[in-house]
């Protein structure tokens, strides 16, 4: 199934109505359908730009080039996948792509996300420095910094990208803090990529790190080395 014709696909659930009727103990329910959460992950990244960078970014166009510790990342992040389903809803449910500039976590994040998308599990993508500067200019408005901030919290899947990216403040330390915490409190799944090593996430703040390498743990993915940055060496990713 390709990425374009997931949003054309009707949903077997609901036939696109959006929502589900269920009867318990005699009266009828009426719920949003899973294919919404979905739709509203798509429209958001339809918003920020990314979505075409997303249909570009698939497992098949990852090049190891035979490369170790690239196909051992490449076969990883498959499992993780392709398993997802049998753990989501464990403590270990993570996924964290860390270290070397270049060598593609970006691009494996996002295969990754867009496999759980055609899957049926939604995934919210939060891009670090851009999503952290909206939020951050938003907290004096309580409304729409809850609405965006819950967003992140309850997503059934988050892909935080670039992880840290650029200068961290206090406000960054607490917002961060905040979305960590209660996924992590509610076993609800994050894909993370950084540069970052897991020494140096423990040394940002042990709080968040510690939550994180948990939550990771058993896919924790590092890359080291600078023949891995593909955009100096050439196409390996």
């Amino acid at each position: 199934m390709s990425f374009e014709n997931k949003e054309k696909d009707k949903c077997p659930v609901c036939n696109d109505v959006g929502y589900v009727f269920t009867i318990r103990d005699g009266h009828e329910y009426c719920a949003p359908c899973k294919c919404q959460e979905i739709k509203i992950a798509m429209e958001r990244l339809e918003r920020s730009g990314l979505a075409k960078e997303f249909k570009e970014k698939t497992f098949q166009n990852y090049y190891t080039e035979n490369n170790p510790i690239l196909m051992d990342a490449k076969y990883t992040v498959e499992r993780y996948a392709d398993e997802f389903l049998t753990f989501k809803n464990e403590r270990y449910n993570s996924l964290m792509l860390c270290g070397q500039v270049g060598a593609g976590k970006t691009h494996l994040g996002t295969a990754c996300s867009i496999q759980l998308i055609h899957d049926g599990t939604a995934v919210i993508y939060m891009g670090y420095r851009d999503e952290m500067t909206e939020l951050k200019a938003s907290i004096l408005d309580s409304e729409k910094y809850n609405r965006e901030l819950s967003r992140y919290k309850n997503a059934s899947v988050l892909f935080i990208d670039d992880f840290l990216k650029g200068k961290i403040t206090e406000s960054d330390v607490n917002i961060i803090y905040e979305i960590v915490n209660y996924r992590y409190n509610n076993n609800l799944p994050i894909i993370i990529s950084t540069e970052k090593t897991p020494d140096e996430l423990i040394n940002f703040d042990e709080a968040i790190a510690s939550r994180l390498i948990e939550m990771c743990r058993g896919n924790i993915i590092y890359f080291m080395g600078k023949e891995l940055n593909y955009r100096l060496y050439g196409g390996v990713a």
